[in-house]
């Protein structure tokens, strides 16, 4: 693509696009000009990454921003809206617990939760250690006895006005009996906040003073009472690692890459704990650095209103300017983004990178398991269908019908046992006019196979190990009829996956090849099978409205197919079109008043015919 004209020289972000106007790539800037005329220059001086996005790329278009932080925050919604291909791609990691307490109630109870966070929920974490925390929460609940119980038990005891066995052994304080009032019970809620907070050197301290001064009095019994909670906030405390000094709040943030992985990191230290760690996994398109890759997760870690510390660590080689304003514009003070060199904030840095280093270890060795099955589900293929080496290039081909009418194939492809969604095809059924199903599969397989000699570096198409027909024997033969009618018989490599038994039948026999019941290789063969099945019906559900609001609209003077498809493009659909007024038919710019008013005469009538919700698909 050319480079275009009048870029401008304020902040924003641009959007390149590639030939089916789908948006690519997203990226942000100080100045527009310089950083989009960066992409314009000699190809041997970009990264083979962008190479790559410029070769694909035929437009590109902008936004301007009142600032380069708002820019941030625009580029972070429109990578979450676009997906594009060559941006970094967050993938939320939501499998650490939060401890929540529900300020919305008159007695909040706290629980253990992994699910959204919702408004008027105070949440704290998150933890890595599910089983630590829930013996934290026991050991607090002796110290600072919140209730626990749900609001079904909650009003039945207070009903029948006797507490429960939690009361009697000082695990909650019995507010479902007026056992404790509604200001002393928010001191309990403000204890648990304090101390999932990291303020823990306060209830002790308070813990301390209720000690002394009840043995003082010689009221040993509450002075004892005090000693035991001292202790169980020691034994709760101690999955909270001491790494800084008691009046550090403080977080870290590490990054690590592999390849095109990388994962961030955030170690939350409070009071000189590490009270919580997330992880956020991202996939690398380009060459990003340190900088961007925390530029563009920085808005998932921090969302509005969350919760951020005085001063943020992040890793060498950080431009911490971006970071710092994001993070002030969140808590409404200034926020100190550093770079740790030496001391116990480099010692907690370190910490996180190795953490950050594990996980994304941990990450590789599970997708390198992922890809080692399908390998073992292409060997088992390969080796039961007696093929000379396991199908890296499979196919995949399906009918639909409705009652002998629209027929439509698909062809759907699978690469190493991956989806190729950008293979994918579709046939429309030109030749057979009735209830033929074998004859909709010849043609749609002759059709696939005129290309099976043609030069791959011209054709559309590339020949595959395996061709899968998605039936029994009637459709294999159709298949195998559609290549001897093209001179390649036994060049080709069929096989059908029946329906209801999930038999396998190769050419040339009729004994079924019966794969084992929840095999790799079966499930393989099962996902190609549905994965064509998904795409024929979507297509011919498609082609079938579309034939129904032809027949609807027939007839109608001045409405050709091309003001068909924008009644369709304005509406919505067929009930769209007949739920509209005359008034806004008329209103349409591009429709004459009169074809308006036939139009709604039409649709308005008594014997419009309708599309049945009930209609039955085939395939």
């Amino acid at each position: 693509m050319e480079r275009p004209a009048g870029m401008p020289t304020d902040p924003g972000c641009y959007i390149f696009r590639n030939s089916g106007n789908n948006v690519i790539y997203v990226g942000k800037a100080k100045v527009i000009k310089n950083r989009l005329g960066s992409y314009f220059q000699s190809r041997d001086g970009l990264s083979p990454k962008t190479q790559f996005l410029m070769d694909e790329a035929t437009s590109v278009e902008w936004i301007v921003t009142p600032s380069e932080l708002d820019a941030l925050i625009l580029e972070n919604e429109l990578i979450k809206q676009f997906q594009p291909r060559y941006n970094l791609r967050l993938k939320d990691d939501k499998s650490f617990p939060y401890v929540a307490l529900d300020s919305r109630t008159e007695f909040p109870v706290p629980f253990i939760t992994r699910g959204k966070h919702q408004r008027g929920v105070r949440y704290f974490g998150p933890y890595v250690d599910v089983r630590a925390l829930r013996v934290t929460i026991d050991e607090l609940l002796h110290i600072y006895p919140l209730r626990s119980c749900s609001r079904h038990k909650f009003e039945y005891q207070k009903k029948i006005g006797r507490p429960c066995l939690l009361f009697d052994i000082g695990k909650c304080s019995g507010p479902c009996v007026g056992a404790i009032d509604r200001d002393g019970y928010q001191e309990l809620v403000n204890s648990w906040a304090r101390f999932l907070s990291g303020d823990v050197s306060q209830l002790k301290n308070s813990l301390q003073d209720e000690m002394d001064a009840a043995s003082k009095k010689t009221h040993y019994e509450a002075a004892a009472k005090a000693r035991d909670g001292l202790e169980a906030l020691d034994r709760a405390a101690q999955s909270q690692s001491v790494v800084l000094d008691t009046h550090s709040n403080v977080d870290t943030l590490a990054v690590s890459t592999d390849g095109g992985r990388a994962t961030v990191v955030r170690f939350k230290v409070r009071s000189g704990r590490v009270i919580g760690r997330s992880v956020h996994f991202l996939d690398r398109s380009l060459d990003e650095n340190t900088t961007e890759i925390l530029e563009s997760v920085i808005t998932d870690i921090y969302p509005e209103q969350s919760d951020v510390p005085p001063v943020v660590n992040v890793p060498k080689g950080t431009d911490v300017g971006l970071v710092a304003d994001y993070l002030a514009s969140i808590r409404g003070s200034k926020v100190e983004v550093a770079i740790p060199m030496r001391g116990k904030r480099r010692r907690v840095m370190e910490l996180a990178l190795h953490d950050a280093t594990s996980v994304i270890a941990r990450d590789s060795l599970r997708r390198q398991s992922d890809h080692n099955i399908r390998s073992r589900a292409l060997q088992e293929i390969g080796s039961k269908l007696a093929l000379h080496q396991p199908p890296f290039r499979m196919e995949c081909f399906d009918m639909s019908h409705l009652q002998g009418t629209n027929y439509v194939g698909s062809m759907v492809v699978f690469e190493d046992g991956l989806p190729m969604k950008s293979e994918y095809r579709h046939f429309n059924v030109k030749e057979i006019l009735g209830n033929d199903d074998f004859g909709a599969m010849q043609e749609v397989v002759r059709r696939r196979l005129e290309h099976w000699n043609e030069e791959q570096q011209s054709s559309k198409f590339r020949r595959a190990d395996l061709i899968v027909i998605d039936g029994g024997l009637g459709q294999l033969h159709a298949a195998e009829k559609a290549a001897e009618e093209l001179g390649l018989k036994g060049q080709v490599e069929f096989v059908a996956i029946a329906k209801r038994e999930e038999f396998l039948y190769r050419p040339g026999s009729s004994d079924p090849i019966i794969l084992d019941g929840g095999s790799e290789g079966l499930y393989m063969m099962q996902r190609l099978r549905d994965e064509a099945h998904r795409f024929a019906i979507n297509f011919h559900r498609s082609k079938r409205g579309k034939s129904m609001v032809a027949t609807t609209l027939e007839g109608v003077e001045g409405l050709g197919p091309s003001r068909r498809d924008r009644l369709i493009e304005t509406f919505g659909s067929l009930d769209g079109i007949r739920a509209a007024t005359k008034e806004e038919l008329e209103a349409l710019p591009w429709l004459p008043a009169e074809v308006a008013r036939s139009l709604y005469d039409r649709v308005s009538g008594p014997r419009s015919p309708r599309l049945s919700k009930d209609a039955d698909e085939n395939g």
